[in-house]
């Protein structure tokens, strides 16, 4: 019992020092990436469009473009689960000379809609 306590105490002030990692704002993502907000409201509107009919499918893309910007990407379904879809982000923001990847996930609440969620 003693040696359990003991455990259970170190466990605790090492978590305890080990700072804890914070969530970067969707914003500041974006911008890392490179894209602008219109890029962004270009991105949400063509995986918008991806979920507006039937629950979508394991491998179905949508490509999109934003002709102020020049920015571009894909968007592929990467996994379907209970209530939620796991989206792949392919993503070439202008000047960019690589593709970058960044994955997301949403969910439908009880009205229907998709929201984006961690």
């Amino acid at each position: 019992m003693k040696a359990w306590i003991s455990s259970t105490l170190v466990a605790v002030v090492v978590l305890g020092t080990v700072p804890v990692a914070q969530a970067k704002p969707i914003s500041r993502i974006i911008a890392e990436m490179g894209l602008t907000p219109a890029d962004f409201e270009v991105v949400n509107a063509a995986s918008d469009a991806m979920l507006s009919g039937a629950m979508p499918r394991v491998g179905e893309e949508s490509t999109w473009v934003n002709d102020e910007t020049g920015s571009k990407g894909t968007i592929r379904v990467r996994d379907v689960r209970d209530n939620c879809v796991h989206l792949q982000h392919f993503i070439q923001p202008e000047g960019a000379d690589q593709t970058r990847e960044v994955r997301t996930r949403r969910c439908r609440d009880a009205n229907g809609n998709w929201i984006l969620t961690p």
